[in-house]
C-alpha cells in the first residue's frame, strides 16, 4: 500500500462510491476531520444533518462526499442538489472542490451568484446539472422564470447560515424555499454559530436531524498562534511595513474595518514595492475573482480585504492572517483568523491594537477565554508622532462629495438647457467652463457614473434574464439587515 493509499484509508470506513474515493485519494486528504468523521455517516444513510463547527473544519468535504455518493448512479440531467451560500466567493470555491472531488464520476456544478451575466447560468439551468451552488439574491432573480424549476431536487444544503443571517439573507432563503417542491428532501445544515433565528429556521427544514458539535465553544483553530501588537493608529501602516521588511509576515490576507481603508493601505503597501491586491464590496466580481486568484497563486503577497473573506475562503498554506483594525464581533475574529491553521496545519494571527480598540479587544479575549500574549517589535519608535492616517477626514469627504454633485447639477442643466434649445429651433450654445460643466470633446454618450451591476430595472415577464448583479444589491441598505427587505449585496 503506497503512503496516499495509507492516508486515505481512514476515508475508506465510509463506504464511499469506487470513483467518489478516487476523487479523495487524488486530493490526499489525509484523516478526516471531526466535522467529517460525524457528518458524512448520517447524511449517507440519508438523514438530515445540523452541524456547528469553527470555520476551517472541513464542512464542504463533509456534504459535498455524501451528495457525491448518493447521486452517482441516478440518470443525469436533473438538478438533484442546491447548496445555498452566502457570497459570491465562498459559491465559486465550493464549486471548484465540487469538481476536484467529483473528477471520475461524470457529475457536474454549476455557481450561481451575481456580478456576472445570467445567461451561462440560465444554460446551466436548463441542461439540468446535478448540483448548482448558489447565493440567495441570484436565485431568486432566476426564480423569476419557468426554466429555473428545480422539480427533481432531492438534497438541499445551507452553508455558513449564520453568515447568511448577518447579511440579511434570511427573508430571501425563506423566499427560496417558497420556490422548491414540496417533497420529502434531505437537508444539510452548516453554521459557525446558532443564533436564535438560526435555531427557528433548523427547526422548521430538520426532521429528527444528526447533530454535530452543537455544543462547541466557539475558538480559533488549534493550530493558530495569536499575538497582539499595541499601537497607536497613526503608525499602525509603518509597523505593518516593519514586520514586512524584517520577513515576520509571509503571505498573508489583512483585515481592515472599511473599503477605504483597504483601498488607501493597498495603495501604501503598493507604493513601498509589496505585491498586493484587495477585495471589498466595491469591486467588481472580475477583479474580486481576479485578486483572490493572484493571492492563491502567489503573485501577491497579501490580500487586503473587508470581511467578505473571513469566512468559508481557503488559502493553501496561508502563513499569517493579520487583523490590521480589530474587529467589532468577537466571532469576526474567530472567522478572520480561522483563514489559517485550516485542516489541522499551523499559522499566526497578529491584531494591531490602537488604545480606542481596547474595549473589542476585551469581549475577544472573553469570547475565547484567554488572554492573547502582547508583543512589541525592538528598533521600531513608536514614540513617532505624524503618522499618516488611511482615514480621509469626514468633513472632507462631505465635502467632495458636494463638490461632485454640484458638478453633476450643472452639467445637467447645461444638457437640458442645450436639449431646449434644439426643440426650439436655435443654435444650442456652446457650454461655458465657468458654469460647473465642462465642455465635452468626445461624440459619444457619456458613461455613467458610479454604474453598479445589477442596478437597472429587474426584467419582467419570461422572457430571458438580462445580466447583471446580484438581486441582494438591489434591496435596502443595513447594517446586519434582518427586516423584511432585500439585503444589500456581499460586502
Amino acid at each position: 500500500m503506497t503512503s496516499q493509499q495509507q492516508n486515505t484509508a481512514q476515508f475508506a470506513q465510509f463506504g464511499l462510491h469506487p470513483k467518489v474515493a478516487r476523487g479523495v485519494e487524488d486530493l490526499g486528504f489525509d484523516t478526516p476531520t471531526p466535522v467529517q468523521s460525524q457528518a458524512i455517516p448520517p447524511a449517507m444513510e440519508g438523514r438530515d444533518v445540523l452541524a456547528c463547527a469553527m470555520t476551517g473544519s472541513g464542512k464542504t468535504a463533509a456534504f459535498l462526499l455524501p451528495i457525491l455518493h448518493r447521486l452517482i448512479d441516478k440518470p443525469r440531467g436533473t438538478t438533484r442538489a442546491l447548496v445555498l451560500a452566502p457570497t459570491r466567493e465562498l459559491a465559486a470555491q465550493i464549486e471548484q472542490h465540487l469538481q476536484e472531488l467529483a473528477k471520475h464520476t461524470g457529475i457536474r456544478g454549476a455557481a450561481v451568484f451575481g456580478g456576472v451575466g445570467m445567461k451561462p447560468q440560465e444554460q446551466a439551468f436548463r441542461r439540468g446539472v446535478d448540483i448548482l451552488i448558489a447565493t440567495p439574491g441570484r436565485l431568486l432573480d432566476h426564480f423569476q422564470y419557468d426554466y429555473a424549476k428545480l422539480d427533481g431536487l432531492e438534497i438541499l444544503v445551507l452553508d455558513e447560515a449564520d453568515r447568511m443571517l448577518d447579511m440579511g439573507f434570511l427573508p430571501d432563503i425563506r423566499r427560496v424555499l417558497r420556490h422548491l417542491p414540496k417533497t420529502v428532501r434531505q437537508t444539510l445544515f452548516f453554521s459557525a454559530t446558532l443564533p436564535a433565528p438560526i435555531v427557528e429556521l433548523t427547526r422548521e427544514l430538520l426532521r429528527d436531524p444528526s447533530r454535530v458539535d452543537v455544543e462547541r465553544r466557539q475558538a480559533p483553530a488549534t493550530g493558530v498562534a495569536q499575538a497582539l501588537y499595541p499601537v497607536h493608529e497613526e503608525l499602525k501602516t509603518d509597523l505593518l511595513l516593519e514586520l514586512m521588511r524584517r520577513d515576520e509576515v509571509g503571505s498573508a490576507i489583512i483585515f481592515c474595518r472599511t473599503k477605504h481603508r483597504v483601498n488607501r493601505l493597498t495603495e501604501r503597501l503598493e507604493k513601498a514595492g509589496i505585491s498586493a491586491a484587495r477585495i471589498h464590496g466595491n469591486r467588481s466580481q472580475g477583479r474580486r475573482t481576479e485578486a483572490l486568484d493572484g493571492f492563491k497563486t502567489g503573485a501577491c503577497r497579501v490580500l487586503v480585504a473587508t470581511d467578505i473573506v473571513a469566512r468559508g475562503i481557503d488559502v493553501e498554506d496561508l502563513e499569517h492572517v493579520i487583523n490590521f483594525d480589530v474587529p467589532k464581533v468577537p466571532e469576526d475574529y474567530i472567522h478572520r483568523v480561522g483563514r489559517t491553521a485550516r485542516a489541522g496545519a499551523t499559522g499566526d494571527a497578529y491584531t494591531f491594537v490602537s488604545p480606542e480598540e481596547e474595549g473589542d479587544l476585551k469581549a475577544i479575549e472573553r469570547a475565547v477565554g484567554r488572554r492573547i500574549e502582547r508583543r512589541t517589535v525592538q528598533g521600531f519608535d513608536y514614540s513617532r508622532k505624524g503618522g499618516e492616517k488611511l482615514e480621509i477626514p469626514i468633513k472632507d469627504r462631505i465635502a467632495e462629495i458636494r463638490a461632485r454633485k454640484a458638478e453633476d447639477r450643472a452639467r445637467a442643466a447645461a444638457k437640458a438647457e442645450r436639449k431646449a434649445q434644439m426643440q426650439s429651433g436655435q443654435s444650442p450654445a456652446r457650454p461655458s467652463s465657468s458654469g460647473g460643466g465642462r465642455p465635452r470633446t468626445d461624440s459619444g454618450p457619456r458613461p455613467e457614473r458610479d454604474a453598479r451591476p445589477g442596478s437597472g430595472p429587474r426584467p419582467q415577464g419570461q422572457g430571458g434574464p438580462s445580466s447583471g448583479g446580484d438581486g441582494a444589491s438591489r434591496g435596502r441598505r443595513g447594517g446586519r439587515g434582518r427586516g423584511n427587505g432585500r439585503p444589500v449585496a456581499a460586502e
